[in-house]
């Protein structure tokens, strides 16, 4: 354990939290906001999204990286910019974030802070959609930080803002903030027997934009 690890660590559960509160917390304003129109409800949610993360990989990642994402997280080990034992902690704060993060927007909106997701969200489309959102928030992460490394935070926030809408899956692509989702029985959330199917589709995506990285990134930043 490295001297600084426990304020990285912390710096992922407090990113996680304020994204998971923000995801879920902006869908259940929105969605009470749009007077049953989904697609009305959904920009909200969107736009909440893009604006957060771009803040937070601003502010923390000059101290965790700012992954937020075992995915992100599990790419940066392949690429030994993160020892295994540190990825550990890394997720297990953006998971235990991205659930607090649900329980602070239940109780900022009144709702019951205990919740599971009845939400429907099964079937190949939906993991493919979050195989190809993964992909390219991973794939925008590893060649835009190669390439213009101060506008990552941009990248990965108007990454996520497509794809709320070019995705069938309104593009989770994060294992830590599917968990939380599936603890929220509101616009946001998924069922939690569709997690895993979920889960599978992110990491399958991940790693295929380690492969392309390591396919098209010169030798020396594809490790």
């Amino acid at each position: 354990m490295t001297a600084n690890l426990p304020r990285r660590v912390l710096a992922e559960a407090l990113g996680s939290l304020l994204l998971a509160a923000t995801v879920i917390g902006s869908g259940i304003l929105a969605s009470r906001l749009a007077g049953g129109n989904d697609a009305v409800a959904l920009l909200g949610n969107t736009a909440a999204t893009g604006a957060m993360l771009f803040v937070l990989i601003t502010a923390l990642g000059p101290v965790s990286g700012a992954h937020f994402n075992p995915a992100v997280t599990m790419v940066m080990v392949l690429r030994r910019e993160l020892g295994p034992g540190s990825a550990a902690f890394f997720v297990l704060a953006q998971v235990g974030g991205c659930i607090l993060g649900a329980w602070l927007a239940h109780a900022m909106f009144e709702l019951p802070v205990l919740q599971t997701s009845t939400h429907v969200r099964a079937g190949p489309a939906q993991m493919i959609s979050e195989a190809s959102a993964t992909f390219a928030l991973v794939f925008a992460i590893l060649f835009v930080s190669r390439w213009r490394r101060e506008a990552v935070p941009a990248a990965v926030a108007l990454v996520i803002t497509a794809g709320y809408w070019w995705t069938a899956s309104t593009s989770f692509a994060n294992p830590a903030i599917t968990v939380a989702r599936a603890l929220s029985d509101t616009f946001a959330g998924v069922r939690p027997q569709d997690v895993p199917g979920f889960v599978v589709g992110q990491i399958a995506g991940a790693l295929l934009a380690w492969a392309t990285s390591l396919v098209l990134l010169p030798k020396g930043d594809r490790s």
